[in-house]
């Protein structure tokens, strides 16, 4: 709701961080287009997970598949990913927003949303400092927004990146927010949006505008009701510290689709053994095992065994992993496989 402090939501976003911690050790590819994704190399499977700003002046994004990111713009530098690193430099990047507030809600490894309506200073000030901190610590960019509420900031934060620093109150919204295509909101994906295109609906404003009972024969009157509400720049969710996983996956992406039920049992064995020593690493049992199957086509199928109690047993977790991928359709080609167990637990409350 807009009823809080003008300044006390602020999201962090660092600017194309994955590309811009190899740009670090790559001062030459300053000023050029560089995609970061999979291996880093085009001609194999992989998708983007960033790319710098020059690179998607070509339209690129993340998501994206590798080989259309190369035909979109063929003189791309492509880097493979180093997650271990982004790792290292989002904590320290974490470290200084928890210098601020400990009220601290990470999205990924370069974005967050602080609540900082119990400090001294005000939010623009605060971001300001941020902002500085940051930059001293990595060297890197980072994009905020100040807000009364999380959809806003969010927002705020991407008007203007890169290294931007923007407000929005509730005032701003007809002006500022209005004009921007619904995808903006939070909550509108591609099939939402979709729909809304179908009964003339493009910007925020024409959705802030429209008619309730349009939209409820449309979408239902209560999803209608959230739509509208976050077109009107209203959101009531609270920034949220707890950072307990819920989950703990692996995925492969096959360079050659698999046909192989063998290849993928062994696939599987390996995969679980590595999810399982970082689920005993952090201090947790798991209880449910899914198995994630994405097939040539690019239909994804999940399927999941739940055990009695959660657990570390690697052979009851291994046990369950097979159970879940003999319930799919092994007999079609496989581009991915994904394993993932949830329903995390201390280890010690665990039966």
């Amino acid at each position: 709701m807009i009823t809080e402090a003008n300044d006390s939501i602020l999201h962090v976003d660092m600017d194309a961080f994955f590309a811009a911690v190899e740009l670090q050790g790559r001062p030459e590819l300053l000023g050029y287009p560089v995609v970061v994704g999979g291996r880093g190399d085009p001609s194999r499977r992989g998708v983007v997970s960033t790319a710098t700003y020059e690179a998607r002046r070509y339209g690129i994004h993340s998501g994206m598949a590798l080989r259309t990111a190369a035909r979109l713009c063929p003189q791309a530098h492509f880097l493979p990913v180093d997650l271990a690193r982004y790792r290292e430099v989002s904590e320290v990047v974490f470290q200084r927003l928890r210098s601020v507030t400990p009220t601290v809600q990470g999205v990924g490894l370069d974005e967050a949303y602080l609540d900082v309506s119990h400090c001294d200073e005000a939010g623009l000030a605060i971001a300001r400092t941020l902002k500085q901190r940051i930059n001293e610590a990595t060297g890197l960019t980072a994009s905020v927004g100040v807000a009364p509420n999380r959809l806003l900031a969010k927002i705020a934060s991407e008007l203007e990146k890169p290294d931007g620093l923007c407000a929005l109150t509730a005032e701003d919204v007809p002006e500022r927010v209005w004009p921007l295509p619904v995808r903006t909101l939070h909550g509108v994906g591609p099939r939402t949006e979709a729909r809304l295109s179908h009964i003339g609906i493009e910007t925020v404003g024409e959705l802030a505008r429209a008619s309730r009972d349009r939209l409820g024969a449309e979408f239902g009157f209560n999803h209608a009701a959230a739509l509208q509400q976050a077109a009107e720049g209203r959101d009531d969710r609270p920034v949220v510290t707890d950072r307990q996983r819920k989950s703990i996956g692996r995925e492969r992406t096959f360079q050659r689709d698999c046909q192989s039920s063998a290849r993928l049992a062994h696939e599987t064995h390996w995969m679980l053994q590595d999810v399982a020593a970082r689920l005993r690493h952090g201090g947790m049992s798991a209880r449910t095992v899914t198995v994630k199957i994405r097939y040539r086509d690019f239909v994804t199928q999940t399927r999941a065994v739940s055990l009695p109690h959660a657990t570390t047993d690697e052979t009851l977790l291994q046990a369950a992993a097979y159970e879940a991928l003999f319930k799919h359709r092994l007999h079609r080609a496989v581009r991915l496989l994904g394993i993932q167990v949830s329903q995390l637990v201390a280890a010690d409350e665990s039966h």
